[in-house]
């Protein structure tokens, strides 16, 4: 076969080829497999305690039981897909969720909205019981305020306390972290001093660890220098306290116009990114000060915006391949009835109903922003109230489960033709996204929609190879 280019020839160009391949994997190295939280619980660190999680899950599961008492009620107070399917005569419901107890895959191929209906709720009500936050920030900045240096001193110190009392009684979150305050001119100093009291203690009660998984959160960012400075102390920190070189991770808050283009009309994300010289593992929107920056008012901030879906848009843009983790943010009304029964008294049925309507309200629109973000794909979002982790769940696992046979059907199909483009139904799939199917799975058992078990039956899978979080690896296996 005749060619024109020798080996020779071709050497100084596969060589500069090989380097820059070698440099953009490390710049893109892809998704991790590891498990990202699906929430950031944010509360005051004046008030946390070693029990947070726990007591916020006892507060979500009453609130759970007193507006949502059954699978029918919550799935109409949130209109998960197909409610209207649903009976509305209580006594049906019941015949209904016997025998969604008794044979489930019947009814689901009766009826996949009354299933999907009664295995989110089932789940949340599990979840909860189980594991009612799994990422909780003791918050230093706006949950907080502007206190004096003694104070904030003191508090600084009494979380890292009731931080290694957590870690001593395995009532930590499974993820735990800090926000300091921006490192402006103004705040910087105490910021810093903050951070330095918060870790240097729990380092000294803890025999020098700190809790799996902690991260410290760093808001309100401008300019790459502020993520550099946070760097350093982090370079400090480890070798004044001996902790491992590396160990301390950050978190960048993009909440303001200027996080995304600088003053010389460059997109300034990469840029942040790379000033935390590999410290940086996530990145979380900021709902409310992003839209202020943009001068929008004060009735039309919120997740959906269009001002946000540019914001994050940006973001995945910027981020995408580089293994960080994205978060969108909060949403600010609280699903908090209006009325509340003074000692010894009860409440009229007038103001019972108005309680019910105002936390399904706002019970539905927490459910609509999560779907949103999920939408969008954003798997992370933040929670300001205990009676918003039903719904975060909730959303959560409904946006798995409802996609759950489309996806197994598509992954089960793509792995047995061995990376030869398939067409299943309507959507053609091509080697790109096998990995994407892939990572639907490991998003659904970490966040608890389905059990690995569930998993390996609907993708035939190996545990192997779900385990292994890579799409390559599982083909090169089976060719």
């Amino acid at each position: 076969m005749k060619q024109s280019l020798s080996d020779e020839s071709l050497q100084s160009t596969i060589e500069a080829l090989k380097i820059a391949n070698q440099t953009a994997s490390v710049a893109y190295p892809g998704e991790t497999g590891r498990r990202q939280p699906v929430h950031t619980v944010y509360g005051g660190a004046h008030l946390f305690k070693s029990d947070t999680a726990v007591r916020l899950g006892k507060v979500a599961e009453n609130a759970l039981r007193e507006y949502a008492p059954d699978f029918v009620v919550f799935a109409q107070a949130l209109a998960i897909k197909g409610v209207e399917q649903l009976p509305d005569v209580l006594n049906y419901a019941h015949n209904l969720k016997t025998r969604l107890e008794t044979e489930p895959e019947v009814v689901r191929a009766e009826n996949k909205a009354a299933w999907l209906a009664h295995r989110v709720f089932t789940r949340v009500q599990e979840k909860l019981k189980r594991e009612p936050v799994e990422d909780f920030r003791i918050d230093f900045e706006d949950g907080y305020g502007n206190r004096p240096d003694a104070e904030e001193d003191g508090h600084a110190e009494s979380a890292a306390l009731e931080v290694v009392k957590g870690m001593t009684e395995g009532t930590l979150p499974p993820f735990i972290g800090i926000r300091i305050k921006t490192f402006t001119e103004e705040l910087r100093q105490r910021s810093m001093r903050t951070l330095d009291i918060f870790i240097s203690t729990v380092l000294e009660h803890a025999n020098g660890k700190l809790p799996d998984n902690f991260v410290v959160t760093l808001p309100k960012i401008t300019i790459p220098e502020q993520v550099t400075a946070l760097a350093d102390i982090f370079d400090q920190l480890e070798e004044k306290t001996g902790l491992a070189k590396g160990s301390l991770k950050m978190e960048m808050m993009i909440e303001t116009t200027q996080s995304i283009i600088n003053s010389e009309g460059q997109i300034h994300l990469p840029l942040l990114l790379r000033a935390a010289r590999g410290r940086c593992i996530a990145a979380h929107f900021g709902t409310y000060d992003y839209t202020a920056s943009c001068s929008i008012t004060a009735a039309h901030q919120h997740m959906m915006h269009p001002a946000c879906d540019f914001a994050k848009n940006m973001m995945q843009v910027s981020f995408a391949g580089t293994g960080i983790w994205l978060s969108d943010g909060a949403t600010n009304i609280m699903p908090v009835g209006p009325h509340r029964a003074s000692e010894g008294a009860t409440l009229t049925s007038e103001q019972i109903d108005e309680n019910h309507n105002v936390v399904h309200r706002a019970w539905k629109l927490h459910y609509d922003h999560i779907q949103h973000s999920l939408i969008g794909g954003f798997y992370q979002g933040w929670d300001l109230h205990p009676a918003q982790l039903p719904t975060r769940y909730a959303a959560v696992y409904a946006f798995f489960l409802d996609s759950l046979d489309a996806a197994s059907e598509r992954l089960r199909n793509f792995v047995e033709k061995a990376a030869k483009a398939t067409l299943v139904g309507d959507v053609f799939d091509d080697a790109a996204t096998g990995q994407g199917l892939l990572n639907y799975f490991l998003r659904a058992i970490n966040c608890g929609a389905i059990t690995e078990a569930e998993a390996l039956n609907l993708s035939g899978l190996t545990l192997d190879e779900l385990r292994s979080g890579s799409f390559v690896k599982i083909l090169k296996s089976r060719q």
